[in-house]
């Protein structure tokens, strides 16, 4: 039988109700948003109109890997190097080069 994963890890997190609600509402947002650069390349909007719109999605995006990777590191890294799992720093290393790209 095949184990089960979530996305690329097999790691979980519990989050608060409150950095749960938060990160729903920022990504609805943005499904919203995309949604509607979507119907703008249906009505044929203007170029520049569409791209405008595509930035304003590109920064609600990094915002909330902003607050996603501060949630992270204040939880997560932090727990793990008080346990002793030093390679949880590089795991945190490799994800920086990703969001760096």
């Amino acid at each position: 039988m095949e184990e089960e994963r979530t996305c690329c890890s097999h790691k979980t997190k519990e989050r608060s109700e409150d950095e749960y609600k938060d990160l729903i509402h920022r990504l609805n947002r943005i499904e919203g948003q995309i949604r509607g650069i979507k119907g703008m390349v249906e009505k044929e909007a203007y170029c520049t109109d569409i791209l405008t719109q595509v930035a304003a999605a590109n920064a609600a995006l990094n915002s909330f890997n902003k607050v996603l990777l501060a949630n992270h590191i204040k939880t997560c890294v932090i727990r793990d190097i008080r346990e002793g799992k030093e390679e949880t720093v590089e795991e945190l290393l490799t994800t920086l080069q990703k969001l760096m790209k």
